[in-house]
């Protein structure tokens, strides 16, 4: 054994040292007598429906290739506590497994002649190109030592597992364990197949191993040359998952529905958030229980930014206070169980009435939103034409004020992007499984493409003065406003997917004085 090896089995060991586990043959036997029957297993999971055409179409891309993509792993935390199981989104996509299935698994797209294909794509683990295998570590039986001594898979520590079989009813794939797929990668390569790409990044343990494979039985193939055919896969992947089918359209509706209830949680906590020396810290609490309650978490960290805080971009470390004549700025999605998360922004009143400065900047940026979402429905749009409508209006009404430098024509203040000082990032993004989805599209897939049904973005502009800010009137000063909404491409144009949640300033008013009215009611009287 390697230094390195001895030094990682040590490691091992002392992590395991905490706690002693009998392993006489007495006591193995006496743990796993006696048991009841296990519950049914799962039934066929609805996406199972969608996936192999997903697959079929990423393998058209891939003739002749096998196609390896990794779960992951667990992520540590500290010392031996581990970070929730996410699986990487390219696997959550072809597979359908989600929340915190299934870690270190894999899912291979075999090559097969199109002679050798049974079935089709719409209802087959096989698409016409590629057979599609998971391999992953299924229970064990109860007369198993793993069964009471395994921290990773034992049942006693987390639960128990899926069968085999019970993992092919929920997902449709042909399963495997994952013992088995060393010898299944070597299988034929270098002769009917012609390649073997991995999604890199994800479990350095595979990619090992495959890297070890090429250089085998792919010698010709460089590593340069290999490592840029591992992000045509990954790039192709990302690139799927532009157009939405109808079972991701549902579930981006389910996911805003379960982020304007944790709203509405938020505003109800904002008179609490006031009176805490980190009231920022409440508001993100309220959302994220609702996040767990309602979901498997956050789509991403919570921006809660009062005052001052809303113009930095990504402020998460929310541990400011709530003051009454605030704006506070909050930038949060929930993700439901399939992985899918909305993206919403809103910008609250702290006092629950804007005063008319906040107004003003508020119904500028709102101007924007509208305008964008607009120039999105109109035909023949590209998706950076969404940004440019919002920044029209922006730069208009930055001009009016007199913060733009003098002189400068709306076209040359554009081209010199002097409004970047004042909205610095770009207007929209792609949305679904990712918070970012697609973020490993070519340009001409995403940038410079062509707005088409299924497609689901962001619109967020945004104007941002920072209290220290010379450039601008004193009076807006430590303001901050987004507003951030979720737009699906259709057939007839675009729709606002979070239309129901309140975006104008006397909308937003309301909302506020419905909600934190209907707390006061609900209190006892004595409180």
């Amino acid at each position: 054994m390697r230094d390195a090896e001895k030094i990682t089995a040590e490691i091992e060991k002392r992590a395991r040292a905490r706690s002693h586990s009998p392993e006489n043959s007495a006591f193995q036997k006496f743990i796993g007598e006696d048991w009841g029957e296990r519950p049914a297993g799962p039934a066929r999971a609805e996406v199972a429906d969608y996936t192999p055409a997903r697959r079929a179409k990423l393998g058209e891309l891939f003739p002749e290739e096998r196609l390896v993509f990794p779960a992951g792993i667990y992520k540590v935390r500290s010392n031996d506590t581990d970070y929730r199981f996410r699986a990487h989104s390219a696997f959550a996509h072809l597979t359908g497994l989600s929340a915190e299935q299934e870690p270190n698994a894999v899912l291979v797209l075999h090559p097969q002649k199109e002679s050798s294909t049974s079935g089709n794509a719409n209802n087959s683990t096989s698409g016409i190109t590629h057979r599609a295998v998971l391999y992953f570590h299924p229970r064990t039986a109860r007369t198993d030592a793993e069964f009471y001594n395994d921290p990773q898979y034992g049942e006693f520590w987390v639960g128990a597992r899926l069968s085999k079989a019970e993992m092919s009813t929920l997902t449709g794939l042909e399963v495997k364990n994952i013992t088995e797929l060393e010898a299944d990668l070597e299988k034929n390569l270098g002769k009917e197949v012609k390649n073997l790409r991995i999604i890199r990044r994800v479990d350095k343990n595979w990619e090992q191993k495959v890297a070890k494979l090429r250089s085998r039985f792919l010698p010709e193939i460089a590593e340069a040359e290999s490592a840029e055919k591992d992000f045509q896969l990954e790039e192709a992947a990302s690139e799927l998952r532009l157009r939405k089918d109808a079972w991701e359209i549902a579930q981006m509706e389910a996911a805003i529905a379960a982020t304007a209830r944790g709203f509405q949680e938020i505003i109800k906590e904002l008179p609490r958030a006031r009176q805490h020396v980190r009231g920022e810290r409440v508001v993100e609490g309220a959302f994220s229980a609702r996040a767990r309650e309602e979901g498997n978490g956050l789509g991403y960290e919570t921006i809660a930014a009062s005052g001052n805080h809303a113009n930095t971009l990504h402020w998460i470390r929310n541990d400011g206070p709530v003051r009454e004549d605030d704006l506070i700025l909050i930038d949060a999605g929930i993700e439901i169980d399939s992985l899918y998360t909305a993206d919403i922004t809103r910008t609250l009143p702290v006092s629950g009435s804007f005063t008319p400065i906040q107004k003003k900047i508020y119904n500028a940026v709102l101007a924007a939103a509208d305008a964008a979402f607009v120039r999105a429905g109109e035909p023949g749009v590209r998706f950076r034409d969404v940004h440019s409508a919002a920044m029209e209006v922006i730069i208009a009404n930055l001009q009016n004020w007199g913060i733009l430098p003098d002189g400068e024509a709306g076209e040359f203040a554009r081209m010199q992007q002097y409004y970047r000082r004042w909205m610095p990032h770009g207007t929209s993004h792609h949305l679904g499984i990712d918070v970012h989805d697609c973020a490993q599209a070519r340009r001409e897939m995403y940038q410079e493409a062509l707005l088409v049904p299924g497609m689901i973005f962001t619109i967020e502009p945004g104007l941002y003065f920072r209290a220290d800010d010379l450039k601008v009137p004193p009076e807006f000063r430590g303001i901050g406003v987004r507003i951030e909404d979720d737009i699906l491409v259709t057939e007839s144009g675009v729709r606002r997917l979070s239309e129901f949640i309140p975006r104008s300033a006397t909308a937003v008013e309301n909302w506020i004085a419905e909600i934190q009215g209907n707390c006061l009611e609900e209190r006892p009287e004595n409180e």
